[in-house]
């Protein structure tokens, strides 16, 4: 009973369900960008961005429904990360994109997920900055015009030019989430109450209470 009230809840919470739909649509993708044949590369980027568009639906459903879990919280942004991971590994496979730019790309997602982690564990909130948003608005569009590159080779340039966006916009959206960081434990270490004190128990600090006591 208790299994099929979970899946029940699971089957009438949609944004959630939206966002496990994108991580299953993660190996798909990749078998479609990997698999030579008429018209896979097309049908992976219908498939990557009908993926890419539960990332859009899950939130404002989320927040319209009222029905933000902690689940769904923690499985968003990975179902992000593993999107747009998996595809820019594919692409490097292909030799469609330089590895290096993709591992700064990757790299940033796995030190931003880090960070989340730390945040969440001292009591912080890292919110998704516009940055961000962004970056990952180039990384679907940059993804979608390389993949269909081979077979429009015009518009590879203008793939590089948005990968190249996206390399810029990690860096920049992950310094700001590492300064967001910063901030916050700033601004918490400065509201503590000075003067507190703290008894730390010991021997010696018992003979002063004895002899405190005795005066």
């Amino acid at each position: 009973m208790f299994c099929r009230g979970r899946k029940l809840q699971l089957i009438m919470n949609l944004p959630l369900s939206l966002t496990i739909l994108r991580i299953f649509f993660v190996p798909l993708i990749v078998v479609l960008m990997l698999t030579k044949g008429n018209n896979m590369d097309i049908w992976a980027v219908v498939v990557f961005l009908l993926a890419s568009a539960t990332d859009l639906a899950d939130g404002y459903l989320a927040r319209k429904r009222g029905q933000v879990t902690a689940l769904g919280i923690l499985l968003d942004p990975l179902a992000d990360k593993l999107l747009t991971a998996s595809a820019f590994i594919s692409l490097v496979w292909l030799h469609l994109v330089p590895a290096w730019m993709v591992v700064i790309i990757v790299g940033r997602e796995l030190a931003v997920t880090g960070l989340r982690s730390i945040a969440s564990a001292q009591g912080l909130l890292l919110q998704a900055s516009d940055l961000g948003k962004t970056k990952m608005v180039l990384q679907v569009a940059a993804i979608s015009v390389i993949t269909l590159s081979p077979r429009f080779p015009s518009i590879l340039f203008a793939g590089m030019l948005l990968l190249w966006a996206v390399v810029v916009f990690a860096l920049i959206s992950g310094t700001q989430y590492f300064w967001d960081f910063r901030r916050k434990m700033e601004t918490r270490s400065k509201q503590m109450l000075p003067g507190q004190l703290v008894v730390i128990p010991g021997g010696k600090d018992k003979e002063g209470e004895k002899d405190a006591a005795a005066h």
